[in-house]
Order: structure tokens, then C-alpha cells, then sequence
């Protein structure tokens, strides 16, 4: 969707065939390998001119070192910290915390369920643009509930190669 608005696009994942499927599939404009690749260098090399929109999954490390090249008055829509859903005790803030008054940054919660009463005309754009081809994806589907346990440990692993789909019947 970020391309379709005009942004440069970065994505960030954990291995080197998920960069190649983000970047040639997908048509991402380039993707860091945060297993293999200081994050913070690959961000300053990818985004040169800084970061305006952050879709934070992930959080920890990865939101640190974003928040290191957020441009003034840049957006950070927090949508997961799955990098720490398995963390005992209180999660540290960011370590980074200090640039959010720095440059200004807007960081907010997205929730879908908060936009329910536009979810018709979210609808409506996305089913065009994967009509258009302008939206690409792939699913990863674990069949029958007897896996259901071992489906919800693949959300938290690099071994899924797609949106994690539970089939309970045909």
C-alpha cells in the first residue's frame, strides 16, 4: 500500500529468502535481513533521506533502531511488539525513547478494530488493488485444529512463508 501512495518502501526481515520475496515479489525497494545485517547501517543505506512512516510489528531492537532515523514530525504506527510477547516481567521502552520528543514523532496505537465503521471502504480499495494486481501476498496454511498449537508457534518463528492460515475444514 505504501507503494501505491508513492513512498519508498523498506521492509525488514529474517531471513535472505524472505528479502528476495519482499523486494521481487512484493516490489518492496529494498529489505534488510536483521539476522544477518547491522540494522541501523542497512536502514542509513536504504533510507538516505530518513524514515516519515514506521508499521511497527516488531518493537525492541528493530523499533530502536528505527526511531534512530525517523525524520522530524515522522509517524510510528505500533501495531505489534512481537518481539517481545514471550518477555517476562515489564518490557523496557525503547531505548530510543528520547527521540520521539527529539523530532517530534507521532506514535500511535493501530488497533484494526479501532476503524471498524471504514471497513467497507477499506474493503472496497484493497480488493481493487488485488484485482489490479497492485497487491501481492501469500499464504502459509497449516491444516486441520490438531496443529493448531504448533501454528501458533510458527507466528513466532522465520519458517512461514506467508500470512499463517489455520484450515479446520473444507
Amino acid at each position: 500500500m505504501g507503494k501505491i501512495a508513492g513512498c519508498r518502501v523498506v521492509g525488514i526481515a529474517g531471513s535472505d529468502e524472505g528479502c528476495r520475496y519482499v523486494t521481487k515479489e512484493l516490489g518492496f525497494d529494498a529489505c534488510i535481513n536483521y539476522r544477518t545485517e547491522n540494522v541501523s547501517e542497512a536502514l542509513a543505506r536504504s533510507c538516505p533521506k530518513g524514515i516519515d512512516i514506521n508499521f511497527e510489528n516488531v518493537g525492541g531492537d528493530i523499533l530502536d533502531a528505527v526511531l534512530d532515523h525517523m525524520n522530524l514530525y515522522g509517524r510510528v504506527s505500533l501495531c505489534g511488539l512481537i518481539s517481545q510477547y514471550n518477555d517476562e516481567g515489564l518490557w523496557p521502552g525503547p531505548k530510543q525513547f528520547p527521540l520521539i520528543l527529539m523530532q517530534r514523532l507521532r506514535v500511535q496505537g493501530f488497533i484494526c478494530l479501532d476503524y471498524h465503521a471504514r471497513f467497507s471502504e477499506a474493503f472496497e480499495k484493497i480488493y481493487g488493488w488485488m484485482k489490479a494486481g497492485q497487491i501481492k501476498w501469500r499464504e502459509h496454511i497449516v491444516e486441520g485444529l490438531e496443529n493448531a498449537p504448533d501454528a501458533v508457534r510458527l507466528l513466532f518463528g522465520s519458517n512461514k512463508t506467508g500470512k499463517l492460515l489455520l484450515k479446520v475444514s473444507d
